[in-house]
């Protein structure tokens, strides 16, 4: 399972590692180059299933337990 992520900003396309909490879903990240404030899109649980290149843990405990 991975725990960090790289999270792109759809804002200014700034690119940066982050990690992500084992049991939590992140409803808001704010940008580090522009500010912008992200929250999830329709149907995803966080940012990370949003905008990262992995998907937050829980998802991927679940996509593993189906």
């Amino acid at each position: 399972m991975k725990h960090n992520t790289i999270i792109s900003c759809p804002v200014c396309g700034y690119a940066s590692a982050a990690d992500m909490p084992a049991n939590a879903c992140v409803v808001m990240y704010v940008c580090a180059q522009c500010g912008a404030v992200l929250r999830p899109l329709p149907g995803d649980c966080c940012v990370f299933c949003s905008y990262g290149d992995d998907l937050c843990p829980p998802e991927q405990m679940r996509m593993a337990d189906a």
